[in-house]
């Protein structure tokens, strides 16, 4: 009975499919399997972008900027759902779930935001081509870094604080698999309407307006492809945002259908599948989308596993 009080008082139970053990064991695979496309993924085409002299341009550096985010917020996320999904205690103490609260917020955010910036830069590079290397100066993208990640966090504190600062009653059994803002409303035991404006006003400002500001920068991109009268140019353009593009649309539904509901009306099954898509399915399928269809990015990976070949044939020609 002590005990029970004292994991009520300290940890978070974490209920998931607890009542699916065969589904847990399967998702159990499921996950580790887009962990570890996610780090090798997200890990060469940040070495790859670094590493290649011909990458050294404001597109690559972005897609670093999204690849770094994409591996903290798995990190952040899959070894504790693995530990729980395998263990047979299926908790996350206090502290731990605010760590995970807030890093998992400020990363949402930071990618959020990001794609918008990245958008940004398809926009000159297709409908200011001349001007281009101008505009994106090296300056120009780090502010832009600077105040993505700083927005981003602002947004976290602000959210996460008003999320935990909610009296539970001893409430600590969350019907989720991590700790998410919506499953950590649903343990308070006060009316949460205001929080829920909250986060409903914070994310229209971080999620509906940076999509917005993308829809245009496309709706100008369509026009100045159209116009286009070479078609390789236009099958370059189109490879090139086709990409990002595609990583908006998967990142942004999820988003948009989980944050941006009033009152929270998705079933548990329906915020347990999204939140699995968003945060273990898209990171890993973001390297894949921008190296499957970007003829550079795939010849710098190609050098890099040579010299990575290499490096391990000298090896081990030098210890025989």
């Amino acid at each position: 009975m002590g005990q029970r009080n004292s994991t009520s008082l300290h940890d978070f139970i974490l209920l998931g499919f607890s009542d699916h053990p065969k589904l847990e064991m399967a998702l159990s695979g499921v996950v580790a399997t887009f962990y570890l496309i996610t780090l090798v993924g997200n890990t060469a085409i940040i070495l790859a972008s670094l590493l290649d002299s011909h990458l050294h341009t404001p597109m690559y550096f972005f897609l670093r900027n999204l690849s770094f985010p994409d591996l903290c917020f798995t990190t952040s996320i899959v070894p504790q759902m693995l530990v729980n999904l395998w263990g047979p205690h299926k908790t996350i103490s206090y502290g731990g779930c605010v760590i995970q609260l807030y890093v998992y917020m400020w990363l949402g955010s930071i990618e959020c935001l990001l794609l918008a910036v990245m958008s940004y830069d398809r926009f000159t590079a297709i409908c200011k081509p001349l001007h281009y290397l101008v505009i994106m100066n090296p300056h120009l993208c780090l502010k832009m870094i600077i105040m993505v990640w700083s927005i981003s966090l602002a947004n976290s504190v602000v959210l996460c604080t008003l999320t935990l600062n909610l009296p539970r009653c001893g409430n600590n059994l969350l019907d989720h698999f991590l700790c998410e803002l919506p499953a950590m409303l649903k343990v308070a035991c006060i009316d949460t309407t205001a929080v829920e404006l909250s986060v409903f006003a914070l994310g229209i400002a971080i999620v509906l307006t940076p999509l917005i500001l993308i829809l245009i920068s496309y709706g100008y991109i369509a026009k100045a492809v159209l116009r286009m009268k070479s078609r390789a140019g236009q099958r370059k353009a189109i490879n090139t945002c086709g990409s990002h593009l595609t990583v908006v649309s998967i990142f942004y539904g999820a988003i948009i259908y989980m944050y941006l509901q009033p009152g929270n009306n998705a079933s548990r099954g329906q915020v347990i599948f999204l939140t699995l898509f968003y945060t273990i399915i898209t990171p890993s399928l973001n390297p894949l989308i921008y190296t499957l269809r970007n003829k550079d990015m795939k010849e710098a990976l190609k050098k890099l596993m040579r010299v990575d070949h290499k490096s391990t044939k000298s090896k081990r020609t030098w210890k025989s």
